[in-house]
């Protein structure tokens, strides 16, 4: 039975709190730049493979539909600006079972996709400039961002603020590119309208390519893991989330517009880099210099992941639901230190298998089982007043969003429930030993 809790009496010590050193432009930058992330350099493709060639089209329903429940996120982030996000939120709302699986979630998602990050990083892109070895340059590049990260959450977001530049920069001139060709008559604005396969018509074309288009979206729910590093998180965290998911979904449409006119929907689906085809089919812009920005793609991305992933592990170690010692902060500094060796070494681990591939595609549904709880969240602690100051979504949201989580995932295929169902069932098995534990400890 859904309940509202307080933080348990066993729960580790509050310690140093965290620095608040985030602005508003900070994080605005922080959440675009992980909503912007590898992802659509190679998303593009895909998504024309379930939806035809009007790609636009699934990126402006993701867009609404993540709306929703960045909505819910709104709310508790600013009701509860601490770290912990989706695991903190579980917690008050159902108990500490319910948010241990919640967390468990999340940091299963986020360290399987820092490590399929870092081997991405040491694949085709960097071999366009030298050839290393995959595993080597994994651990290298992930050694490399958990110094970034131990450094300072301001360090870190300051140099997400230039790799985000260049990556709406690359983003912008396939956008200039595909305006170019269409000038001079090469594309095909027909294309725009196709929507749908041989296999799916419209409506079931538009509903699955909203799945992948989805996975796009996805990066906005790790800013709440800094809310507690924000100045003034209740003014400041829903100017900056609504504002960098519309710059997201605008640059996604325009991206996926000049795409569909510019190249032939069969050679976007063939291509492993879809906007390297509109870059080659336009020319005057070199193949290298696109490979570098997807590269500062790749690392932006995994360190906003890798940023999102120790806080969670901080947050979810403070309410008791993990080991004590990852809420350990570094001295000076105020980072979780503790945390942030910890969930690098596992992602090291990770990408030195070569099984990320596995795994992989269980984090859409992952993020679905969370986002859904968040949503459903939101309602059972609307009776905790909490701040009376706090962002309040209206009802319909939440509502809307749980909704909208349920229709997505039956669109995921049977293989992938089944590993997600596995990830799960480790989580609810492992949330009982902890639950276990946290009750021994209060008597």
């Amino acid at each position: 039975m859904a309940r509202v809790t307080n933080p348990s009496p066993t729960a580790a010590p509050e310690g140093p709190a965290l620095k608040r050193a985030l602005t508003t432009p900070l994080l605005y930058f922080f959440i675009l730049g992980d909503v912007l992330g590898a992802g659509v350099y190679v998303l593009v493709g895909q998504v024309a493979a379930d939806a035809g060639g009007a790609v636009w089209a699934p990126l402006a329903v993701a867009l609404l539909l993540a709306l929703l429940t960045a909505a819910s996120y709104a709310e508790l982030a600013t009701k509860y600006p601490r770290a912990g996000g989706a695991s903190h939120y579980a917690t008050r709302a159902f108990g500490p079972f319910a948010g241990f699986v919640a967390g468990f979630c999340m940091l299963a998602a986020g360290i399987v996709s820092v490590a399929a990050l870092a081997r991405g990083f040491g694949g085709d892109y960097l071999s366009a400039f030298v050839t290393l070895p995959v595993g080597l340059v994994a651990v290298v590049f992930l050694a490399l961002l958990a110094l970034v990260n131990a450094r300072g959450v301001k360090e870190s977001t300051r140099a997400n603020v230039v790799a985000t530049v260049i990556e709406v920069g690359g983003l912008l001139v396939i956008v200039a590119l595909g305006a170019w060709l269409l000038l001079r008559g090469d594309g095909d604005v027909g294309r725009l309208g196709s929507l749908g396969t041989p296999e799916k018509g419209a409506a079931a074309a538009l509903l699955s390519g909203s799945v992948l288009a989805y996975y796009s979206f996805v990066g906005f729910e790790t800013s709440v893991n800094v809310a507690e590093e924000t100045r003034d998180p209740r003014r400041s965290y829903p100017r900056a989330l609504f504002g960098a998911l519309a710059t997201a979904g605008a640059v996604y449409v325009l991206v996926g517009i000049a795409a569909s006119a510019a190249v032939p929907t069969d050679r976007l689906v063939e291509s492993s880099g879809p906007l390297l085809e509109v870059v080659k089919e336009a020319g005057g812009v070199p193949v290298k210099l696109f490979s570098a920005i997807a590269l500062v793609a790749v690392a932006n991305g995994a360190l906003l992941t890798g940023i999102m992933s120790s806080r969670l592990a901080y947050g979810m170690a403070r309410d008791g639901l993990l080991p004590a010692p990852l809420a350990r902060v570094l001295p000076g500094r105020r980072t979780p230190w503790v945390a942030i060796a910890v969930t690098s070494v596992l992602a090291m681990l990770l990408a030195l298998t070569g099984d990320v591939a596995t795994l992989a595609s269980t984090l859409v549904l992952l993020l679905l089982v969370v986002f859904f709880m968040v949503n459903i969240a939101v309602l059972v602690l609307r009776r905790d007043t909490g701040e009376s100051d706090h962002f309040r979504a209206p009802t319909v949201l939440p509502v809307l969003g749980a909704a909208s989580c349920v229709a997505l995932a039956t669109q995921i295929e049977a293989e992938v429930w089944l590993r997600g169902l596995l990830v799960l069932a480790t989580g609810m098995v492992l949330a009982t030993f902890a639950t276990l534990r946290r009750r021994r400890a209060a008597a």
